[in-house]
This record gives C-alpha cells, structure tokens and sequence, in this order.
C-alpha cells in the first residue's frame, strides 16, 4: 500500500471492489484541499497588506509625576532616643502632625534649663558690654579734657616764650646803651688824662671821669649778666614748652591705650553675646527637633525604627510616609537603540498588573484592558540597567486609569510609532531592523512655525 517495492498490489488486487475503498477512493478530498489553499492563500495575502504599527514595549512600574509625591521616608536632624509614638502604621496624618517624640543623648544638651541660663549669661555679658561702652566714653571725656589743659598749658607757655623773647630784646638794646656810655666815659677820661698833662685839667677831674668811668663798667657788666639771664629764662620757656607737649602726649598715649583696650574688649564681649544669641537660636530650633512632624498629608507605611528607647543617629530614617494627594505616573525603560524613536508627547499603552487584558501590540486599537498615556519626561542620562528611563502621565483624552492603582505596582508599557504594513513588518523582524525613524507631527509644525 506504501508503494515501496516496484511490485504493486494494484495490479493484482482492485482496491475499489472493498467497502473501505469504495468510500474513500469515490470523494475527490484534493478538490477541498485545492479550495482551502486558494482561500487561505488569498486571505494571508490580504493580512500581508493590513496596517501594523510598530512599538517598543518595555517593562516599568508605576510611579508618581512630582517627585514631592513619591513615598519618603522621615528622619531626624539630630540624633536621639525614642519616646513615645503617636501614631500606627496605616493612619493618616496630615501636614504638621505629630508622629513621634524624641530625647536628647548628648550629655551637653541634658540640663533642661539651658535655654534659660543661656539667656541669663546673654544679659550678663550684654551689661558687660554697656560697661565697656561707658568706660569708653569716660576714657573720650578724659582724653578731650587732656588735650584741652594741653592747649592751655601751651599758650600759656608760648606767652612766656614771646615775653622771653621780648625781654631779651630789651635787654640787648639795654646793653648796647650801656656799652655805648661806656665808651663815652672811657673816651672822656683818657681825654680828661691827656688835658692834665697838658695842665688843663686837674687831678679831681680825672678823679671823677675815672669813678664814672668805673661806674659805667659795671653797669655794663650787669647788664651782660641780666642779658644771659634773660636769654636762659627764653631757653627755659622753650623747654617747658617741649616739656609740656611731652607730658601730655604721653597722658594721651596712654588715656588712647586704654579707650582702644576698653573698645576690643566690647567687642570682645559683643562678640561673645552674638555667640550665645546662636547658641541659644540652636538651642530652641533643637528644642523643636524634638517632635518629628508629618511633611505633608499622607498615610504612613512603616515604622522603620519601632519601639521605645530605642536610640538612632541623625539622618537615619525613622518612618515611612506616602502622600495622599498625588498623580500617577509609569516610568518605563528602554534600550538606547530605541532612544531617538522616543518622543514628548508621543502616545504608549500601558497594561497594569491585576488588570486582565487582551493585548494586540500591532493592533492597538483593538486591544482590551490597556490605557493610555503620553511621554512626559525622557531622560538624559543613561541609568545603572543600561537603559534609559522615560515618564508616562495618563493620557486625559483616554480611559482613566484605575482608582485602586498604588504606586509601586508593574506595568508593562507599548510605545506606539509608525504604521506599516504587516509585510513590512515581518520583513523588518526576519532581518533584525530597528523599528522605522520618523518625527511625530507636532514636531514637523513645530519647526514649520520657528
């Protein structure tokens, strides 16, 4: 019956005159055959010339637009020791309320009056301050009075001065008179000398021009000495002058001294009191740290560190909180050789885990259970899965995405790009061709208006 050896039964034996060869050799089944071929030929050449649009699908998970939005987690500025909680995990709270009291651990911060001996020690040094202040104007008073009795003194002194000068002026012309009487009287007698001899005058005359002439050389000599009198009384007044002038710049130097050390240690002082003003602003602002507070309404998730006494260092995370209010988003991933097919704007479907949904990638339109979403964002930076993330907001002209959808939970996303036939497309898959690089439309008007 195979026909496999050249010897055939047909020949010997008429199949057809069996019951079973009667039924089956009669139908022409290849008829059929012929017409299911033409059909399905003719039909998958029709399919061949349907549209298909391209996309690139991606796995991503939800996520939120504004990264305010997004679940964060609480922790404190300093470090501490817990207290008491004032919530459990699952309750909303809203912005500003308490979730949990702290203490301090640092041995610096026990006393409970410190904020209060710090503003004593404030005032303390403040009143130091105005001390310095009134020093410093006593110590002007006192430095202005000096330079005052120091210009008195020296008017005084140039008084005497222009007095010695005067003096010794008078006694000059004085001496010259004196030295000119005794010329006079030195002539006259050795006149009177030279007539005795010649008999003209007598011994009494000479007697008497001898005692004026005697008289007249000490005069002179007198007035020689009153002169050096006066000239030292001028050397004395131009001494005390210097005199005077060193003695109060040295007073002033001095009374300088110590304005100039009472002002640094105002401003020493003053210094001090800002120190303690920032000191006691930290003290309070720490003060207030002592209550973790809700950022914003929102619910909170866990507790990461749970318990009472248990101690934690500052910036480490205490609690998880996730927003109320917020907008969903999917960010997706795709490969760098898919980058520039990726636009703003371009529309994605997107399929949401625990939602069924019947999906055709080629034939968008007649999938069942995806939604739409636009491309919002599109990273520029490639990240540490070597791909390159890229934002989806809900598309508004959509269906609205599910109300029970959290944030977290997986999507699987489609972008959608071109159309093509379905040929095409085979054609493109059979050889490993990236999909086709187009620019959306929006983008082609765009640059038509620039």
């Amino acid at each position: 019956m195979l026909n496999i050896s050249s010897n055939k039964v047909s020949e010997y034996i008429d199949i057809k005159s069996f019951k079973s060869g009667k039924h089956i050799f009669n139908k022409e089944y290849h008829k059929g055959f012929k017409k299911f071929l033409l059909i399905f030929s003719i039909l998958l050449l029709i399919i061949m010339f349907l549209p298909w649009t391209q996309n690139i699908t991606s796995n991503g998970q939800v996520t939120t637009l504004k990264p305010n939005q997004r679940p964060q987690t609480l922790q404190s500025q300093i470090p501490g020791r817990i207290e008491e909680w004032f919530v459990q995990e699952g309750d909303f709270v809203k912005k500003g309320d308490t979730i949990l009291r702290i203490s301090e651990v640092k041995s610096e911060y026990f006393d409970e009056q410190l904020t209060q001996r710090t503003d004593d020690q404030i005032h303390a040094k403040a009143s130091s301050v105005e001390a310095y202040k009134n020093k410093g104007l006593a110590l002007e008073n006192q430095i202005q009075a000096l330079k005052q009795e120091r210009d008195l003194k020296l008017e005084q002194a140039r008084n005497k001065l222009k007095q010695a000068h005067f003096k010794v002026t008078s006694d000059s012309i004085d001496l010259e008179a004196v030295k000119i009487h005794a010329d006079i009287a030195k002539t006259q007698y050795e006149r009177t000398v030279a007539l005795e001899k010649e008999g003209i005058k007598a011994v009494k005359d000479i007697e008497e021009k001898q005692s004026k002439l005697q008289e007249v050389s000490a005069k002179l000599i007198s007035q020689e000495n009153k002169l050096l009198s006066t000239k030292n009384e001028l050397l004395n007044s131009e001494l005390a002058i210097s005199t005077i002038t060193a003695t109060y710049n040295d007073k002033l130097a001095k009374a300088q001294s110590d304005l100039y050390t009472a002002q640094s240690s105002g401003f020493d002082t003053q210094a001090q009191v800002s120190k303690l003003e920032t000191s006691l602003a930290n003290y309070k602002k720490r003060n207030s740290l002592m209550f973790v507070t809700a950022p914003q309404n929102g619910y909170i998730n866990k507790a990461i560190k749970s318990g009472i006494g248990e101690t934690f260092k500052e910036g480490e995370q205490l609690v998880s909180i996730m927003p109320s209010n917020y907008e969903l988003a999917i960010e997706m991933y795709v490969r760098p050789i898919d980058l520039p097919l990726i636009h703003i704007g371009e529309n994605v479907r997107a399929q949401f885990d625990g939602w069924p949904a019947i999906v055709f990638s080629g034939w968008p339109n007649v999938s069942y259970g995806t939604y739409g979403a636009k491309v919002v964002a599109i990273e520029n930076f490639i990240s540490d899965n070597g791909m390159y993330r890229v934002l989806l907001a809900p598309d508004k002209d959509d269906v609205k995405w599910p109300d029970a959808i959290r944030v977290g939970s997986g999507a699987r996303t489609i972008a959608l790009l071109d159309n093509v036939p379905i040929y095409f497309e085979i054609w493109r898959q059979i050889n490993s061709f990236p999909p086709n690089f187009y620019q959306p439309s929006s983008k082609s008007t765009d640059s038509k208006k620039k």
